[in-house]
């Protein structure tokens, strides 16, 4: 033991002679590794994140740009352009936004938050930042609204009054509408809150002001006085107009709609309740739900459409939430599969005094976003090109590969593609603005997610986009009847019997291996062609925790391991059916749990993709259910899937359909027991499955077996290391085996020559070594058994083993062997079958010389080492925390070479060299970390790592420095140039005779000669981080993109003025205050300090 004391990790030091009594071999041997990563290789930025807004709030679409903003609750702010082209931003407070309004073809946007702020975003750069902010004091935000080509900012607050703000420059005017001037002297109470503002589109001197309470008021803005009232006993909840400015209709809380001359008083000229029972004797119909928002759009060559939120009747109980479409005399009633937060018609022009045209629909729901073309008939929907169904079950696991094989996408592209829904409108995508990122990505990026409904996703991540590529579902495998009794309990009805807790895969070969929250895993193979199987071969496997004295160290171990497994490869394992043990019968005597799922009996067509190869299934032995399943490794050379759980491990030959080994954890170690264990029989209560659970919980009744997201394999290990008192409770806890490896290596102590081997890590820090015997390839392999025999332990760490991997005498990476990808489904007598399993070993294990040797890296929850292979000493070691422990570590490769890259429940993000173990990188990324980040945090090679950041998005982050500095290239431009649209023509006699559209200098009446100044009490103004240089970055590179543009335009005699003088405007400005600062600067230069 005395080396392991000596060997105190000096950083990249080593003493030769610590080595020597154990190692004959050349002693200077691990200085010849020159370790190429070094500290400026790293640094850590948020890339992308893609997803569903979580939470979402109030919605914008800018017409001319053509794109669309997302506010949420949460105060994050998405931006969506064309396919490809997204961006996120979030505001600092975090409160959640109620509304949204874009600046229209000005590249910024406005956005109102709950806790009355106004922000104004500058969209002309990658990175939208904040220009300006206002802080209201005493007031409360209630609505905003921004008229087309105007600078000032209607703001309507909950006492009932108007504010103006100036969006250049973010101060408040001096003009404001007070509530008691709007509303009649003689009305005592107060109109409520202001719930609508806008101005009329042909005489934008005119406001309309909506009151909740009913009332709605013409406020004539020069005269500074009300032109007309109307009042309505309903409150109202929005108001929209009619193009030419003569009619409004409001929609209101008793699911009426009332339309409105602007010059009539009194009553409304018509009111509808589209969905309320008219009764036969000229009564009231009865009220309905209220309609939230309503829409009035014209069109110039038939009817108008009226487009309403809400308004169902009252007795329509379950009815999903509609969408109303009424257009002439057809209503068109469209449910949503969730609740309704906003929607927005899309019209081809944005001058509102013009026939608006609608061609869509933009519904934002509280899960998923719809497009509606209003211009086929049948109203179809548009095939949404964003990645927005991460979420359509709950993730509850994912996988990051970086780097694949380059003819892994296309393939499960093309069998995903015939996975897609019919029926969709024909048309291109709607929300198509911004441009792609200039940058390229060399390799191929892929995501893996598995779902609480047993579904699997397959994600194209390649250039920090994301697109989905082939969906499985795994719970096709199972029976979905349940008995009658089941179906009476509510506990299982909220259950995910079929949830993804564990996912293994091979991108080389294609083999997909998933581990199922019912104790359940399934081998599936990558196929091209449908095929259909007539029997799920099923193998079930007994792992029990006992060592009785009465026992044989048998009966825990290998004692009826399996009922069915046939070593013959012609006969096919039992098929599905209740496991004929005694534990079949007592499975609801058991507190009425869910017995494990029932593999179909009946014939399984399977499409071209992933195709089921084996089900295993641990059933319940003695009265006790299953333990989940904590860990799972495939390898595709061997032909081998390894599983364990509290009980102990199993190995599963997928090529024979046999269970190879089936042992107890205590049998993994042998004789050499380091722990000495009292002999106990199961416990009657079972282990959490592994939610990060409090320490309390420990004890977790049976019933929570199959409660979905919150299983993983790497929970147990949050909840083990909460507290202090965590030692006592450890000794009771089982010793759970939670990683594995395979991989060709010096399996014994000493040895010369390299074989397979399957190395287990488990909850207590322990390494151990497992020797794999394979049979000659080819038709030996179908005929003799693979024979896997315990070895003893390599290394014990401080807590559970997280990973493992193994280095050559160069220090690169060792990847595990692996067979490549062949079509299993040919029918040629047999070829297939007799593949050569070709290892992905550099050199032969004969050619290996005694003096060559390997690394092994092995990486728990607080700590790491590095044994030297086959002398079995530790070279290095680092303590990587003290005080916390690790959710994560992969052992990676960087384009520089490779490191261990770890993420800490503190939310620290580290990176180690390998084999020397030196700290490069140590950054606190996120000091809150949840549940859901713990669970789905991952890393992969070159740099990229991701986590689910919400139920609905995930957020990929870079510790590259090299993708870092390329990121700008990367990502996409959501402003480009676009000439705004020429406003509608006023028409001869209209000109005439004074019809058309009447313009209002607001600045006249608002700024500050007129109107006076703001009083300061009433908010603060904030500058933004994204201030004079980001306008003048952004103003100098839309100038650069104008001039290209330019050239491109003039040849058509097309002209950028407008945008172009605005521009220059915003240059001028960013100018003239760098040169009063420079003039400030000199004239101060050479003063001392008591001159000034």
């Amino acid at each position: 033991m005395k080396k392991f004391n000596i060997r105190k990790v000096l950083d990249g030091l080593k003493e030769a002679s610590c080595s020597a009594p154990s190692v004959q071999v050349g002693p200077q041997e691990n200085h010849l590794i020159q370790e190429t990563l070094q500290s400026d290789h790293f640094q850590l930025c948020k890339t992308v994140r893609h997803g569903f807004p979580y939470q979402p709030s109030s919605m914008a679409f800018d017409p001319v740009q053509k794109i669309l903003a997302i506010g949420s609750q949460g105060g994050a702010l998405r931006l969506f352009g064309r396919p490809g082209v997204e961006c996120y931003c979030q505001h600092e407070s975090g409160a959640a936004v109620i509304q949204l309004q874009f600046l229209i073809n000005e590249g910024a946007l406005v956005s109102a938050l709950a806790d009355d702020t106004v922000h104004l975003w500058n969209l002309r750069q990658k990175r939208p930042a904040i220009l300006h902010s206002l802080k209201f004091n005493r007031e409360r935000i209630t609505f905003c609204h921004l008229p087309f080509q105007s600078k000032w900012l209607y703001i309507g607050t909950e006492r009932g009054n108007i504010h103006i703000v100036n969006v250049e420059s973010f101060m408040l005017s001096g003009y404001v509408i007070m509530w008691n001037k709007a509303i009649e002297l003689s009305s005592k109470a107060h109109p409520g809150p202001v719930v609508h503002i806008s101005d009329n589109p042909m005489d934008e001197g005119k406001l309309i002001i909506g009151f909740e309470s009913g009332i709605v008021v013409l406020w004539d803005l020069k005269c500074k006085k009300a032109d007309y009232r109307y009042t309505h006993d309903e409150a109202i909840h929005s108001v929209a107009w009619h193009h030419e400015g003569k009619q409004f209709i409001c929609s209101h809380s008793d699911g009426t709609l009332t339309i409105w001359n602007v010059r009539g008083q009194g009553k409304p000229i018509q009111t509808i309740t589209p969905h309320g029972k008219q009764p036969k004797d000229g009564k009231k119909p009865e009220p309905c739900k209220p309609i939230l928002k309503v829409e009035y759009k014209t069109t110039r060559n038939g009817e108008p459409f009226i487009i309403f939120s809400g308004g169902l009747s009252y007795d329509t109980v379950g009815r999903r939430p509609c969408l109303t479409v009424m257009h002439g005399k057809s209503t068109a009633v469209l449910e949503m599969d969730y609740p309704i937060v906003d929607f927005l018609t899309l019209c081809e022009t944005p001058y509102p005094n013009d026939f608006q045209e609608p061609y869509a629909v933009v519904v934002l729901l509280e899960k998923d976003l719809v497009v509606i073309d209003l211009a086929q008939n049948g109203y179809p929907i548009f095939e949404n090109p964003y990645p927005l169904t991460i979420h359509e079950s709950p993730v509850t696991c994912c996988e990051y590969f970086a780097d694949c094989p380059v003819d892994l996408i296309p393939a499960l592209y093309s069998v995903g593609s015939r996975q897609k829904r019919q029926g969709y409108s024909k048309k291109e995508w709607p929300i198509s603005g911004g441009n792609w990122g200039q940058g390229t990505q060399s390799y191929p990026e892929m995501i893996i997610t598995g779902h609480a409904d047993g579904t699997v996703k397959f994600w194209d991540a390649s250039a920090i986009m994301l697109q989905v590529l082939y969906k499985l579902k795994t719970a096709k495998v199972f029976d979905r009847n349940r008995s009658k009794e089941d179906k009476g309990s509510t506990e299982i009805s909220d259950e995910d019997p079929f949830a993804i807790q564990i996912m293994a895969w091979c991108p080389e070969s294609r083999m997909l291996c998933v581990a199922g929250v019912s104790a359940n895993v399934i081998i599936y193979r990558f196929s091209k062609l449908e095929v259909t199987t007539e029997v799920v071969q099923l193998l079930e496997v007994r792992m029990q925790y006992e060592l009785n004295e009465t026992d044989s160290p048998e009966g825990g171990g290998y004692g009826g391991e399996q009922t069915s497994a046939h070593h013959t490869p012609g006969a096919s394992p039992q098929t599905s059916g209740p496991p004929s043990h005694p534990s079949t019968s007592s499975n609801n005597s058991d507190g009425g749990n869910m017995p494990c799922l029932k593999v179909r009996s009946t014939p399984l067509k399977q499409s071209p993709g992933y195709q089921v190869d084996l089900v295993v299934q641990l059933v319940w032995v003695n009265g006790e259910p299953p333990q989940p399943i904590t860990s799972l490794a495939l390898n595709s050379s061997y032909g081998l899937v390894v599983f364990g759980n509290s009980n102990g491990l199993a190995v599963v030959d997928y090529v024979q359909k046999t269970v190879v080994l089936n042992l107890g954890t205590l049998e993994l170690y042998g004789s050499g027991d380091p722990y000495q264990r009292q002999p106990r029989s199961p416990r009657k209560t079972r282990q959490p499955s592994g939610g990060l659970c409090d320490i309390n919980e420990g004890s977790a009744t049976s019933e929570d077996r199959c409660k979905s997201p919150t299983s993983d394999h790497r929970d147990n290990s949050f909840s083990r290391s909460r507290s202090s008192s965590v030692t006592s409770i450890d000794k009771e806890a089982r010793e759970y085996v939670n990683s594995f490896h395979f991989c060709e290596t010096f399996t014994r102590k000493g040895d010369s020559t390299l074989t397979p081997c399957l190395y287990v890590g488990t909850s207590v820090g322990a390494v151990l070594a497992l020797a794999v015997t394979l049979p000659p390839a080819g038709e030996q392999r179908q005929l003799q058994p693979v024979i896997v025999s315990p070895v003893g332990m390599l290394v014990r760490l401080k807590g559970s083993i997280m990973r493992m991997a193994f280095l050559d005498s160069t220090g690169a990476l060792l990847p595990p062997a692996h067979e490549p990808w062949y079509e299993p489904n040919i029918t040629a007598d047999g070829e297939e079958k007799v593949r050569k399993r070709r290892p992905v070993s550099v050199s032969p294990s004969t050619s290996q010389d005694l003096s060559e040797s390997q690394y092994a890296v092995v990486c728990s929850e607080k700590q790491a080492k590095v044994m030297s292979l086959p002398s079995q000493t530790c070279i290095y070691k680092h303590n990587i925390t003290e005080t916390s422990f690790i959710l994560r570590s992969d052992v990676v490769q960087m384009s520089q070479g490779v490191c261990v890259a770890c993420f800490c429940a503190n939310g620290h993000i580290m990176t180690l060299s390998v084999p020397g173990l030196r700290p490069l990188m140590d950054v606190n990324y996120l000091p809150l970390t949840d549940m859901r980040i713990a669970r789905t945090f991952c890393f992969t090679n070159l740099g990229q790592a991701m986590y689910l950041c919400s139920p609905t998005e995930i957020q990929r982050i870079t510790y590259s420095q090299d993708t870092c500095e390329n990121l700008q290239e990367l990502l996409g431009e959501l402003f480009t140039p676009v000439e705004t649209p020429e406003a509608p023509n006023r028409g001869f006699f209209k000109g005439l005779f004074g019809g058309g559209a009447q313009s209002l200098d607001r600045e006249e009446l608002f700024g500050e000669i007129a109107a006076g100044k703001a009083s300061r009490s009433l908010a603060q103004h904030i500058p933004g981080p994204g201030g004079i240089e980001g306008m003048k970055g952004a103003a100098s590179g839309v100038v650069g993109d104008l001039a290209r543009a330019r050239i491109a335009l003039d040849e058509r005699g097309q002209k950028l003025g407008e945008l172009d003088e605005r521009t220059a405007a915003m240059m001028a400005s960013a100018d003239s205050f760098s040169k009063h600062a420079h003039e400030m600067m000199l004239k101060c230069k050479d003063k001392k300090w008591y001159q000034f």
